[in-house]
């Protein structure tokens, strides 16, 4: 007797005899978007197969930002059930992909007749069923193919000469046509469609350089403008950089003002903190009236295009007490219980002249919205490029909503995410929607940490999803191998990030004076921090890296191979001080192998194994620090640098014969 429960539970239809599996790329399942760049070429790869040894019909269908129509592409069978098709993506924005697949019956009967054909006899019952297939096919196909697939029918159907039959019933017009048209019912698709978020190449190359536009007077111990800080963009991008990130350039708050060297009272004249956001001259969408107006600002965004730079801007959602927001919504933060706000904390640390936003307050859909306006407004001023303060201390949701909302306007825009924090949030920050991320790069210092971590960056999955900015210091951070290691570090570390990662980032006027002061031992905080106070620089200092940072920089600019990070190989070499590896060339450019010394002190020696064209032979290096040539024999070469002279060395093999 039947279960009538076991019954129940048989579907209306037999479901596909196909599976879709092991879709690549994908990140979670298909949660989130994967990332490329427009002009990447994007292969999509997965396992498809079904019960018994029918043949398969599998495409790839695409569907670009903008476009309502799914595009097809057929994917090809690559062996052991793996099948595989490419497209090119473009227009900025997220392109969505599926995979669909069904057995080929016509290909199916097709096949069956040539090969009885080819052992001797027919049946009559095969060609039966064929023609059965195709007008099925028929029946389901648009005008056009169901009147040529008819014709199909007719013509094997009429057809007595065994000879002609065979070659109709095996004609590739026909069973390539007959198959595009299979029953609904039988069709697979991968279960949920896959994501790419195409975005500009600024979301993963560029060299960014950090200052403060209020220290750009030079020689003169005033708070700068903007038209102060437009004279210095020339030497910027002398230097070779096409990012300028200024920080926050709103107005800044008086209450809890933070004074020199972050001392929890100020003095008088003391600027405060830029972080502490917000006075009676405005808010996030404000300009600090010593900085000058909007129109300053926007007049030192126009120049820095004019030079080839991009502006970037801080978001950094917090406000001083003196922000319109507080007396404006004052149930946008939390509330203690004596009924003060409260501020922001890192204990011991206490930041008492910034209020954090509560993002799950009873009004947290008008806050949510007024930040999407802040964005909008600084994108109407043609701010493509924001740099996210601690987007780790926000909800997750938040940000998805948010950035996927923006780019809904302004597709172009890039957010590099400054958080500073465990692996899996940072990762999560960069799947939701983040371009690309500050890294642990500063506090990774031996030979050891730098494979392990470039390798854990550069390979799957994290490569699919997280594009790392590479930052030696920040106004935050000054490592101690900076503190004790003098100009050689600061160049060690400088060829390091510029070469390891395509997206990197200096804290500009310190760094390129190898400035090591520290403010207390065992800390990481700049004396004198630029941070709390106007500073003096000399426009001509006596130590100073500019022109190995312009050499490095032109570098980057003229070779692909430094654009990307994936693909970056480690060379053996047999001193544990000394790191080498090679950056593949791009589209038949040539490849860059960098040496690297990581001792600052002492030099060091070691033998090289690189052999790009085998064991045997000699092949020409072009030195870029110098442009000189030189021949390299065999498999291995001797390599010593010494930091008191050349921590490093950079060559490029151009072209790919021997000598």
């Amino acid at each position: 007797m039947m279960n009538p429960q076991s019954d129940s539970m048989i579907p209306d239809h037999p479901q596909s005899r196909v599976v879709i599996s092991g879709i690549d790329p994908e990140i979670d399942l298909g949660r989130y978007p994967v990332k490329r760049l427009s002009g990447d070429r994007v292969t999509v790869s997965a396992n498809v197969f079904c019960d018994g040894h029918d043949p398969l019909r599998v495409f790839l269908e695409v569907i670009f930002p903008g476009q309502k129509e799914w595009n097809r592409f057929p994917m090809e069978d690559r062996g052991n059930d793996r099948w595989s098709s490419s497209f090119l993506v473009g227009e900025l924005g997220v392109v969505r992909f599926r995979i669909i697949a069904w057995i080929d019956l016509i290909v199916a009967f097709s096949d069956r007749i040539a090969k009885k054909a080819a052992a001797g006899h027919t049946e009559e019952t095969d060609y039966a069923e064929l023609i059965i297939e195709i007008q099925k096919a028929a029946d389901r196909a648009d005008p056009v193919s169901r009147t040529a697939l008819e014709k199909w029918t007719e013509r094997l159907s009429r057809e007595s000469d065994p000879g002609i039959r065979l070659v109709l019933a095996t004609d590739s017009s026909l069973v390539d046509l007959g198959g595009l048209f299979p029953d609904p019912v039988s069709v697979a698709h991968s279960r949920e469609d896959r994501t790419i978020l195409v975005e500009r190449e600024r979301a993963a190359v560029g060299a960014w350089y950090e200052f403060f536009p209020r220290n750009s007077a030079w020689g003169e111990r005033r708070h700068a403008t903007f038209q102060d800080a437009i004279k210095r963009l020339p030497e910027i991008r002398q230097m070779g950089f096409d990012v300028v990130y200024p920080g926050p350039v709103h107005p800044i708050g008086y209450g809890f003002r933070k004074g020199k060297n972050n001392a929890p009272e100020c003095g008088p004249g003391d600027v405060g903190s830029p972080w502490a956001i917000g006075s009676d001259h405005g808010g996030h969408t404000a300009i600090h009236p010593d900085l000058g107006s909007i129109a300053d600002f926007e007049a030192f965004v126009f120049e820095a295009r004019s030079l080839g730079i991009e502006v970037a801007m801080e978001l950094a959602l917090q406000c001083s007490p003196d922000h319109p927001y507080v007396r404006e919504h004052p149930g946008w933060f939390r509330m203690r219980p004596d009924g003060s706000i409260h501020y922001a904390e890192n204990p011991p640390k206490k930041y008492q002249d910034i209020y954090p936003f509560d993002f799950h307050c009873a009004d947290w859909k008008a806050l949510w919205q007024e930040i999407l306006g802040v964005l909008l407004f600084w994108g109407e001023k043609g701010i493509r490029l924001f740099r996210v303060d601690n987007p780790h201390t926000k909800p997750f949701a938040f940000w998805e909503w948010l950035l996927s909302t923006v780019r809904k306007t302004y597709p172009d825009m890039v957010f590099l995410s400054e958080a500073f924090t465990r692996p899996n949030v940072m990762y999560e920050l960069a799947k939701i929607g983040f371009s690309q991320s500050y890294t642990y790069f500063t506090w990774r210092i031996t030979k050891a940490e730098l494979i392990d971590y470039v390798t854990e960056l550069t390979t799957f999955p994290v490569k699919e999803f997280f594009r790392p900015n590479f930052w030696p210091n920040t106004p935050d951070i000054l490592h101690d191998f900076l503190q004790r290691g003098g100009l050689p570090a600061f160049v060690i570390r400088l060829v390091l990030a510029a070469t390891l990662s395509s997206s990197y980032g200096i804290f500009g006027p310190s760094y390129e004076r190898c400035d090591a002061t520290v403010l207390y031992e065992g800390g990481e905080e700049y004396l004198d921090s630029e941070k709390y106070e106007i500073r003096l620089w000399d426009p001509d200092p006596p130590v100073t890296i500019r022109e190995t940072i312009a050499r490095i920089n032109g570098i980057r600019n003229q070779y692909p191979a430094l654009h990307r990070n994936e693909g970056v190989q480690f060379l053996s070499i047999e001193e544990e001080f000394l790191l080498a590896y090679l950056k593949p060339g791009v589209n038949g450019t040539p490849d860059i192998l960098v040496i690297v010394n990581l001792d600052p002190y002492n030099r060091r020696e070691g033998l090289l194994s690189y052999a790009p064209f085998g064991s045997s032979g000699s092949f020409s290096m072009k030195n870029l620090m110098d442009g000189t040539i030189s021949i390299w024999e065999g498999e291995t070469h001797r390599v010593v640098l010494d930091p008191q002279m050349n921590s490093f060395l950079i060559f490029s093999r151009e072209g790919d014969g021997k000598t």
